[in-house]
């Protein structure tokens, strides 16, 4: 065993390609300039799990991201993430503050929204409240095709959007964040906010 893999524990590398074959995706090694992801498929959708590094003079922040396309049947768009994490950050995106009234998880998360009663909806599902409780930390949101990374997408196609500060390499915890994807995912079809369709749209572009 080497010096490094003694330190740290696997590398990114070995544990995300690792995940791919668990979860029936692709491990895509971009090399140097564009990096390594790992990309899935869950019904029509396309899931993607890669990092990006944001440079701030002397220091820089790497985080991982998760991101899905789809079609946004009428415009929901909702923010969740643990009271621990992004403190205030719902304010940026002119939304309501929703509670669902399950104390647990109104304590734990604040919840933001365009639509209230879509909300409540999507949080019905007790399967998604449990993966999301089981995140130690959890970001996750709609995003349009004018988000921070400058997304063309098609016309009425939006972004599941999930960040985190560094990189994850706990392989629970990443399968357990697909599943948060693929779970909302259906559920948005069945609340009547997505389509069960393909978005033709790829979530890869530049920063």
């Amino acid at each position: 065993m080497g010096v490094l893999r003694r330190m740290f524990g696997p590398s990114k590398k070995e544990i995300w390609g690792k995940l791919s074959k668990e979860i029936n995706g692709e491990y895509v090694d971009g090399g140097v300039w564009k990096g390594d992801k790992v990309v899935a498929r869950t019904g029509e959708w396309i899931v993607t799990l890669d990092t990006y590094t944001v440079s701030n003079g002397k220091t820089s922040t790497t985080y991982t991201r998760i991101r899905a396309p789809f079609i946004n049947k009428d415009g929901f768009k909702f923010t969740i993430y643990r009271k621990s994490i992004f403190s205030g950050i719902g304010k940026l995106f002119g939304m309501q503050d929703i509670e669902i009234g399950i104390p647990t998880f109104d304590n734990a998360f604040i919840i933001k929204g365009n639509n209230k009663l879509k909300v409540m909806q999507l949080l019905s599902d007790t399967r998604i409240r449990e993966l999301m409780e089981a995140q130690p930390a959890l970001y996750v949101s709609v995003k349009d095709d004018e988000g921070w990374f400058g997304a063309e997408f098609p016309k009425g196609v939006d972004e599941l959007y999930f960040q985190a500060i560094g990189v994850i390499k706990d392989p629970e915890r990443l399968k357990n964040l697909f599943d948060i994807f693929s779970e909302v995912l259906n559920q948005l079809c069945r609340i009547g906010s997505a389509y069960e369709n393909d978005p033709n749209a790829s979530p890869d572009r530049s920063h």
